[in-house]
């Protein structure tokens, strides 16, 4: 079962859909750090069936960029923040950027007025991004920067450990070998872990919730026997009829964002013909 919060939001599709969609979404946050593509089809599944849902796009979103569909990644998180004005992505909106090639694009989202309200740990975790960004441009000074204007996540050794990995990537990439060695020798092997520089957050979409009983167990649960038929139904019912209204609402916002893309270019494409007519007027003249 989902914990309350998610059930609570997915109240907008009808009990049938719910269902199906919670599924795919635990089979999505189960398989999201031990098998990236399986997580994201099953993301992919619960989106068919209910893609208004901002939880439902999150997990898209979420298994897209662990299996680096970044443009595809980025576009869902968007999608979330509009739907429910969280932030909470946007360490990760910043690493799509570098993704695509981007670097300037992830530093100016940190420089944004949403930066401002994360918490600590996502604020700790676009420091990171930033200082890879930075790298990318050659600006190793300025990336050490970013991680020295981090807040201190004094409760969370894991992402502390990370922060200093970010370092000594850095100090790799800006030639700063002995200082980076210095560095590293005060961890051990395990401590230090992959240093790719590669930015992991530690993302769970949703999980089974703990133990329920008494007033806190929902009318409508399934004995185990009939969740588990369920379930097994759901994992193989990627040819399952899509609802209608559900498919149109996802396949008319991939058309505005495609029709927003196209006015783009058709506007730099005017400007270019502009450009190019009044030269050669000057030329004629």
């Amino acid at each position: 079962m989902l914990d309350r919060d998610a059930r609570e939001r997915l109240r907008s599709l009808t009990k049938e859909n719910a269902e199906f969609v919670g599924l795919h979404l635990i089979a999505a946050g189960e398989y999201l750090d031990v098998d990236p593509e399986l997580s994201y089809q099953h993301a992919q599944s619960a989106l068919r069936r209910g893609g208004r849902v901002d939880i439902v796009r999150e997990a898209v979103g979420l298994a897209a960029y662990r299996t680096e569909r970044y443009a595809e990644a980025l576009r869902e998180l968007r999608t979330v923040r509009r739907l429910n004005g969280s932030s909470e992505h946007l360490p990760i909106m910043a690493d799509c950027e570098r993704g695509l090639g981007r670097p300037d694009r992830a530093i100016a989202l940190a420089a944004s007025d949403e930066a401002a309200t994360l918490k600590t740990p996502q604020a700790v975790e676009l420091a990171i991004v930033v200082s890879g960004a930075r790298a990318d441009l050659g600006e190793f000074e300025a990336g050490l920067a970013a991680l020295d204007a981090a807040p201190e996540p004094k409760r969370d050794k894991d992402l502390a450990m990370r922060v200093v990995q970010a370092r000594i990537v850095l100090l790799e990439r800006a030639g700063r070998d002995d200082e980076a060695a210095a560095i590293a020798a005060g961890y051990s092997p395990q401590d230090l872990g992959d240093l790719s520089g590669a930015f992991v957050e530690d993302v769970v979409v949703y999980e089974y919730e703990d133990e329920v009983s008494g007033d806190d167990a929902p009318d409508d649960a399934p004995d185990e026997s009939e969740a588990d038929a369920v379930q097994a139904d759901a994992v193989q019912a990627g040819g399952v009829q899509e609802d209608s209204a559900q498919e149109a609402a996802v396949q008319e916002e991939a058309a505005q964002q495609s029709r927003d893309e196209h006015d783009e270019h058709d506007e730099h494409d005017e400007h270019d013909e502009e450009a190019e007519h009044a030269q050669g007027e000057a030329a004629d003249e």
